[in-house]
């Protein structure tokens, strides 16, 4: 009986410890996601950002030459 109750108890703390592990390793699947998913969203948002820098520089250029060519214009 006593054996019984023991294996009992070996069982129940095994398979306690069979959830931990796979809850343990659907967090690290989980976070290798996420990082993934970032990593896959940084490239497409720096050359957007990019394209965006560069284009408020060409506009600020080109107000710059208008600005330019009306002051020359007057002279």
């Amino acid at each position: 009986m006593a054996n019984e109750t023991s294996n009992d108890f070996a069982g129940a703390i095994n398979s306690l410890l069979e959830t931990v592990g796979k809850l343990g390793q659907q967090q690290v699947e989980m976070l290798n996601s996420g990082i993934k998913t970032a990593s896959e969203m940084v490239a497409p948002l720096g050359k957007t950002l990019t394209d965006l820098a560069g284009n408020a520089l060409n506009a600020v250029n080109q107000a710059l030459q208008s600005v330019s060519s009306a002051i020359s214009g007057k002279k």
